[in-house]
């Protein structure tokens, strides 16, 4: 079998590598690496040990977080949180991504760096048209991330709705061992710092149909670079990044595959809607298509869509249904407080922050705290 994957960020590498190494026939197609791209570049411990086996953490470009500092506005007593060894590290993405694909490569897939400009998937197979030339293939894999053309061309594309919009800026020259959030109202979110080995990435994100513009977003962040002082003197890079953020709804209705296609990662609308945090689901997704792709079965996009529904979509949903109320004014303020005065608390959101704790067992951990008062509250603010 002619396999093609069209984007070589971490779903399409992945899914290249896993292809390879079973002896599947695989072109990469992306025109754009080595690049940096705008996202915070955060790692959870569960997603380094997807790639364990092929890539070593040196390898990757990475800076180990060692605490989650959650700021608010007017107070001065921040709480910490302390993380585990690699339950979370934050990656230069330039570095990481390009060492996904040199993985993939060394398994055997073959990179081609044309620009794919057009492509088309039917029962006979599919067909990639590059700025140069033109290739047919037996299945095509989109993962071509948020505006994905793939997606486009054999789905429907996300809309308006269905995006966040991720703004800010690399601090150039300032780095940490910390992570820096604070969580917002308006609009419902939460703004960050996370570092990388030369820079800061410092963002805020906000849905795309929320009313509020890329510029006003940004000048939030630069506000808030300055009232925390976190790069004095750097030099701002300004970024913006579209990211997938699906309704409940929407996830129900999820189709990631169809004759002969199938979307992984961002293409499919895999991302965390409270965090925002998709290399998890990016990378994990990779090795569901090529699972499902290598059995060469006849029902290869029921096979895949049925394992993207069971350990995704459930969680994601939940996430969906919680993120109305994780924002409200009162859940940020208990979340504080939580944290200032509860080690068990600071311990559940360590796991939150690892991305080991699920969002199905939210509740029942919040109740195990034995924080009896503090756990019910935290349970009346949210859905």
């Amino acid at each position: 079998m002619d396999v093609a994957v069209v984007g070589g960020g971490p779903a399409g590498a992945w899914t290249a590598y896993e292809l390879a190494r079973r002896g599947v026939n695989v072109t990469l197609f992306d025109a754009s690496h080595p690049r940096e791209k705008p996202c915070g570049g955060g790692v959870t411990g569960r997603a380094l040990a997807l790639v364990g086996d092929a890539i070593r953490a040196d390898d990757l470009g990475a800076t180990a977080i060692r605490r989650a500092r959650f700021v608010s506005r007017g107070r001065v007593d921040e709480p910490v949180v302390a993380l585990s060894h690699q339950a979370l590290v934050v990656v230069d993405r330039a570095t990481f991504d390009a060492s996904l694909v040199r993985a993939a490569e060394r398994a055997g897939a073959r990179l081609c760096t044309e620009r794919v400009v057009d492509v088309s998937a039917d029962a006979r197979g599919a067909r990639i048209t590059t700025r140069r030339s033109a290739y047919a293939a037996d299945f095509l894999v989109g993962a071509d991330g948020a505006t994905s053309l793939v997606r486009r061309r054999v789905s429907t594309p996300l809309e308006r709705a269905q995006l966040s919009i991720a703004t800010g800026f690399f601090a150039r020259g300032v780095t940490s061992d910390e992570i820096v959030i604070e969580l917002t109202t308006q609009p419902p979110g939460y703004l960050w710092s996370f570092p990388r080995p030369d820079h800061l990435a410092v963002g805020i994100c906000a849905q795309a149909d929320a009313g509020i513009g890329v510029g006003t977003l940004r000048d939030r962040a630069a506000d808030w670079i300055a009232a925390t002082r976190l790069a004095d003197r750097a030099t701002l890079d300004a970024y913006a990044w579209p990211i997938p953020s699906l309704s409940v709804d929407d996830l129900g209705r999820l189709a990631p595959a169809g004759p002969r296609w199938c979307l992984v990662g961002d293409a499919a609308g895999l991302v965390d809607p409270i965090t925002r945090e998709g290399i998890f689901f990016a990378l994990a997704s990779a090795g569901w298509a090529a699972h499902a792709i290598g059995a060469n079965s006849a029902r290869l996009a029921s096979i895949y869509t049925a394992q993207v529904h069971d350990e995704a979509v459930a969680e994601l949903a939940r996430a969906a249904r919680l993120k109305a109320g994780f924002f409200r004014p009162s859940f940020a303020a208990l979340l504080i407080h939580g944290l200032q005065t509860s080690a068990r608390i600071r311990a559940v959101m360590a796991d939150l922050v690892a991305g080991t704790q699920q969002y199905h067992t939210l509740t029942w951990r919040l109740i195990k705290t034995f924080e009896w008062r503090l756990a019910w509250r935290f349970l009346k603010t949210l859905p």
